[in-house]
């Protein structure tokens, strides 16, 4: 809005435009709503701009009013002709007039087109843009499914630093640093968390992992444990320690092959031991892991025919 050839008054009304609607518009998608005291209409159409505003905060919206007796200026700049008369400015520029909208649905329909088409920055106003750390995220989940603990850790300490919030880098880091043997690395991760992160998803995902860890075996040991299950196929005992060590020694294919068998030859072995074992093993490893989905499939087909 050009400011050349104001008189003092006009200045400062350009100048409140600029900082409570041009600015934040550089990146957020503002509804200017211009109103007056005396407009009962405008009454009317206020809670329902406010809610939707209000739901729509993190998308990247905010909410702007113009009160035309006192900014007659700005109203005649935007050629008001009357009231409630609502734009949505993005980039300093109306680029849709949403008074006809009315209703929730209405402006809800209306602020989603607009969403679609222009590049708003989601977020509150005033707030730093969050990385995307999904690349990141995805980049860490490779590195972890090849192997390398150690080096997954650091990606995903990275990530943590980046996103303490995000569940998604600290279940990816707890389950690097079981990968990489820390396992007090990986309780102290978990102990420290607040119980919203503690109770995600994800996070319990790690959980999971590191229950199963605990008792990772030396060679020496695991190498027992697999020659008493061989020696003793009918010990139901020997075969599910066996199944136990050798998943927290890395050896999903053993442990879900000896379970699945278990399974197989007495579901209610236990209590359903086996069949319960591997839900925590799939948990641990993700149900979207190929080897947890492959295995998922040949326990459905044991049970079910």
């Amino acid at each position: 809005m050009a400011s050349m050839g104001l008189n003092l008054d006009e200045q400062k009304a350009v100048d409140r435009f600029r900082s409570q609607v041009a600015e934040p518009s550089m990146t957020k998608l503002v509804v200017l709503d211009f109103w007056a005291e005396w407009c009962g209409p405008c009454k009317a159409l206020t809670p329902v701009l406010e809610k939707v505003v209000a739901e729509y905060a993190d998308k990247g919206v905010i909410l702007a009013k113009i009160n035309v007796d006192e900014e007659q200026f700005i109203a005649s700049q935007f050629q008001v002709r009357s009231i409630p008369t609502v734009y949505a400015v993005f980039q300093g520029q109306p680029v849709a007039d949403l008074t006809s909208a009315r209703s929730e649905s209405q402006l809800k329909g209306a602020l989603d087109q607009l969403l679609e088409k222009l590049p708003v920055q989601a977020g509150a106003p005033g707030e730093e843009p969050k990385q995307d750390i999904a690349p990141l995220l995805a980049m860490g989940e490779d590195v972890l499914e090849s192997g390398d603990g150690e080096r997954a850790a650091a990606v995903f300490a990275q990530i943590v630093e980046m996103a303490p919030d995000s569940p998604e880098a600290i279940s990816g880091l707890v389950r690097a640093l079981i990968a990489a043997g820390r396992m007090e690395g990986a309780e102290d991760m978990l102990a420290g968390l607040p119980q919203e992160l503690a109770d995600h998803p994800q996070v319990e995902r790690a959980r999971a992992a590191l229950t199963l860890a605990k008792d990772r075996p030396d060679d020496s040991e695991l190498a027992a444990l697999r020659a008493a299950a061989a020696e003793r196929p009918a010990d139901m005992q020997a075969q599910f320690a066996f199944a136990n060590a050798a998943f927290a020694a890395g050896d999903r294919d053993a442990a879900a092959d000896t379970l699945l068998t278990m399974v197989a030859k007495d579901k209610d072995w236990n209590e359903g031991a086996a069949r319960a074992q591997l839900l925590k093993m799939f948990e641990a490893v993700g149900l979207e892991d190929p080897w947890a989905a492959a295995a998922r499939r040949k326990l459905s087909t044991i049970l079910f025919g």
